[in-house]
């Protein structure tokens, strides 16, 4: 949007799916992708557990738990609760990958060779991201935290702003996740962007159709904004520093959507990341039904609801 905000990059947080396939839970693909691990890699006789509160010991262990965790969220058997669980699991464990620049190499030689240009691209947008913070805000924002349209109508708005303009499916989710965690957010940045792609008025005013806070609306918005910038001809870094004029907003959002282009069932897991803010005493995570109309401080708030701080050990 030809500006420089604070976006939700600080939440994941933190990006869709393959056309002409039969859909399994959450809007899944149910077709695996080329390099889809064998039934025999991925299926336990009994679920692992999974608890992103605890963080992971050490670069083995976070290795291992992303390995489950990743082929859980792939796995069309995956039970929705499990899939959600192991969603969150991913989020906080690459969040803590992200903060700790001696594990990389580890834990990408640990993990299953069909997981790692996955990990290596987490580790690229939470680096990225992470960049974009000189300071962290000692209070939370004024915002309001819904659950997110479902994931096969997301998945169609994306296809069919893709089939419209020729950007990307995979863009078009990764800029959806970066700027609202998929529309989870809502509330008006400090520049004055709305809607679930986070439009500033006077780009809206130029290239939205309908209302600014429909998510189809917005994803069509979002395509025709950046194939004007040469987002569907090939210019991906150009649109992408033209709706957010930073070479790491680029970088991540480029990631994250790398991941979904090489196993869209990828999809499923950023679909259900939460919404975690990156504060001066760590990462906070805001369930759906955090609303507030003015901004509130950090401590106060997990004074008031401690099982929102995510463990220091991942800050």
């Amino acid at each position: 949007m030809t500006r420089r905000r604070r976006t939700v990059a600080a939440v994941l947080a933190a990006a869709t799916l393959l056309a002409a396939c039969s859909n399994g839970p959450d809007g899944a693909p149910g077709t695996a992708g080329p390099d889809a691990p064998a039934p025999s890699a991925v299926e336990t006789t009994s679920p692992p557990r999974f608890d992103p509160q605890e963080p992971a010991d050490g670069p083995a262990d976070l290795a291992r738990r992303v390995t489950d965790a990743e082929d859980a969220v792939r796995r069309s058997a995956t039970p929705g609760e499990q899939v959600r669980a192991a969603a969150f699991e991913l989020q906080v464990l690459y969040r803590q990958l992200g903060r700790r620049g001696g594990w990389h190499d580890r834990v990408v030689a640990a993990v299953p060779p069909r997981h790692r240009d996955t990990v290596r691209a987490h580790i690229t947008a939470r680096t990225e991201l992470r960049s974009m913070h000189s300071s962290l805000s000692d209070t939370l924002p004024a915002w309001r935290i819904v659950d997110p349209a479902p994931a096969a109508q997301l998945r169609r708005h994306y296809r069919d702003a893709e089939a419209e303009f020729g950007v990307p499916w995979e863009v078009l989710a990764a800029v959806n996740l970066v700027e609202t965690g998929m529309g989870r957010i809502r509330g008006t940045s400090v520049a004055g962007a709305q809607g679930p792609m986070q439009f500033i008025p006077s780009t809206w005013d130029a290239f939205g159709r309908g209302d600014i806070n429909d998510p189809r609306d917005a994803i069509m918005a979002a395509a025709r904004y950046l194939a004007h910038n040469g987002g569907g001809s090939g210019r991906i870094d150009n649109a992408l520093f033209r709706y957010n004029n930073h070479p790491a907003y680029v970088a991540a959002v480029k990631a994250w959507a790398s991941i979904m282009t090489e196993d869209a069932r990828a999809f499923r897991g950023f679909y259900h990341w939460r919404i975690i803010y990156l504060s001066e005493v760590g990462d906070v995570w805001l369930p759906v039904g955090y609303d507030r109309a003015d901004p509130v401080p950090v401590r106060r708030y997990l004074r008031e609801n401690p099982g929102h701080r995510l463990s220091t050990a991942t800050s």
